[in-house]
């Protein structure tokens, strides 16, 4: 039954494709990129600091999605998402008018609204500002991306820290960032885009270390550039690496147009719905979606999972049932559970928040918050 649930509740996208042609994924729906009054959104911080070794405190801007709670929990995975040339930490946000690179933080709101990504935490460095010309000053910033942010992040907010729940992606400079560093780097990031990469991309000879421990430990290779993009051979190149190597890959060509927000905000919502869909291991916990900071609301049961099978524990009202609605507000299954004790398969459903009743009546009469941690 929980088979249903899974497929309701998000659309589980093929990930690795082995790539001769272009992906051709259609366009996304119109006003993906827009900001919407009629869904949830997430929240985009005012610019932050954090400290480096070597270069004092340097800004960036996190995404937090929809429910997120820093008490929950949740482990969020993470997106390291990089801008270009002219960028900053605000350049991939609605809150850089006139200057934006893109709008993540509309496009994951659109997603998570149709159930499409996984609730994640998106941190937006300036990639760009460490002195010296064009490629010194974004290549210096591969040494505080590993020593310096991602421990910062790690210590200081609710996230995975599991490489599975790791992913790096940018634009144009940060496009040839995400390649440099991201295959430069495969025991931190399983997931990389890199969209419209520059010309500071590397040769991939020179970054890729070991041919054979990519294929296994990389979920998702995404490429993806313009086709009138002056720019498309640095994504071109490791397009062909990857084919005559054998790795599997996408390569999406966005048809008629250049190095621009366009097909920056199409490659974002083609990589976040692709990106963090492992398996789950791990715990389900129940609290009280109106009294959540309350301890004395009481669970008639335990559940977890564990290896791919939902177990449950001293059920007290029987029969008992589950009725799961995603947080975008649908229904997606009820299950009646008829002993105190028990299993059932259970894969695949992302971490996150999804509202439930568990008790000794169906309906959501009484809705708890059942979060999913990894």
């Amino acid at each position: 039954m929980f088979s249903k649930i899974l497929t309701a509740a998000l659309i589980i996208l093929p990930t690795l494709v082995y790539s001769t042609d272009p992906a051709g994924l259609p366009v996304p729906p119109q006003g993906f990129s827009s900001k919407k009054n009629n869904i949830p959104h997430g929240t985009v911080s005012v610019v932050l600091n954090y400290p480096t070794r070597d270069y004092g405190q340097k800004p960036m801007k996190i995404y937090t999605p929809p429910g997120y709670s820093a008490t929950s929990g949740i482990k969020y995975p993470v997106l390291y998402l990089h801008h270009g040339i002219g960028g900053n930490e605000s350049a991939w946000t609605s809150s850089a008018p006139g200057q934006a690179e893109g709008n993540a933080d509309n496009v994951l709101d659109f997603l998570y609204s149709e159930d499409k990504a996984k609730p994640m935490i998106i941190v937006m460095p300036s990639g760009g500002a460490f002195g010296g010309d064009d490629f010194s000053r974004f290549a210096k910033f591969e040494d505080v991306l590993i020593n310096d942010l991602i421990p910062y992040i790690e210590k200081t907010y609710p996230v995975s820290t599991e490489r599975t729940m790791r992913a790096i992606a940018g634009l144009s400079m940060g496009g040839g960032q995400t390649f440099n560093f991201g295959f430069a780097h495969i025991d931190k990031f399983a997931y990389i885009g890199p969209f419209s990469a520059a010309p500071n991309t590397k040769q991939p000879g020179h970054v890729v270390k070991d041919v054979e421990a990519l294929k296994k430990d990389v979920k998702l290779i995404f490429i993806a550039c313009g086709t009138t993009d002056n720019l498309i051979s640095n994504s071109q190149n490791w397009h062909k690496y990857f084919d005559q190597n054998n790795v599997s890959h996408m390569y999406q060509l966005e048809k008629g147009e250049g190095h621009n927000s366009t097909v920056w905000n199409r490659s974002l919502y083609n990589f976040a719905q692709r990106i963090f869909n492992e398996p789950i291991t791990g715990v389900v916990q129940m609290v009280s979606a109106r009294t959540a900071s309350q301890s004395s609301f009481a669970v008639p049961g335990r559940l977890h999972i564990v290896n791919g099978k939902l177990l449950w524990k001293d059920v007290t009202t029987l029969p008992a049932y589950i009725s799961m609605v995603s947080a975008g507000g649908i229904l997606v299954e009820r299950i009646t559970i008829r002993s105190t004790c028990g299993e059932m398969p259970f894969t695949g459903l992302p971490a996150g928040m999804y509202y439930a009743t568990f008790g000794g009546t169906p309906g959501l009469q009484s809705p708890v918050r059942l979060t999913v941690v990894h």
